[in-house]
């Protein structure tokens, strides 16, 4: 393997790590505590289920289909979106109403995590659509399509 390949993969495995292995294992080893976290804002716990089930699809094959390149931008996008939606489900910074309070707050350590989640987001923007409209285009053509990330590294 060509030593621009491994620092591709490597780039997109810094972008994923966090999804894939760490949180999917989080939440295979500590099932019930990630379902009792979901229990938070679904209305059910069959319901809290389905979400952690979805949660682990998103977090073990997306990552995957952007580090093979296997539709990896639309892999891309998938993941963008879940970390926008758990930011706004589960960072919500504004409600506990200690964000302006001197010293540490609950507020500020979900700000913080919520930024965390939109960075990542636009970081997986950025894979999906590049830093152009012609990517953005190449997107739209071919959802399903492979950026071929490996293949002009050669």
């Amino acid at each position: 393997m060509e030593p621009s390949t491994l620092i591709e993969l490597a780039v997109r495995y810094l972008l994923v790590m966090l999804f894939f292995p760490f949180s999917a294992l989080d939440k295979i080893l500590n099932f019930r505590g990630a379902v009792g976290q979901a229990r938070e804002i679904a209305p059910s716990e069959g319901i809290a289920t389905l979400l952690i089930l979805a949660g682990l699809f998103v977090e073990i094959v997306m990552p995957l289909g952007i580090l093979t390149g296997t539709a990896d931008r639309l892999s891309a996008l998938v993941m963008a979106g879940y970390c926008m939606v758990t930011a706004l489900l589960w960072k919500q910074f504004w409600k506990p109403g200690d964000f302006w309070q001197a010293g540490d707050s609950k507020a500020r350590g979900l700000f913080w995590d919520f930024l965390k989640n939109f960075s990542l987001a636009g970081g997986f923007l950025l894979l999906t659509i590049g830093t152009d409209a012609a990517g953005f285009a190449a997107f739209l053509a071919d959802p399903f399509g492979s950026s071929h990330p490996y293949s002009r590294l050669q």
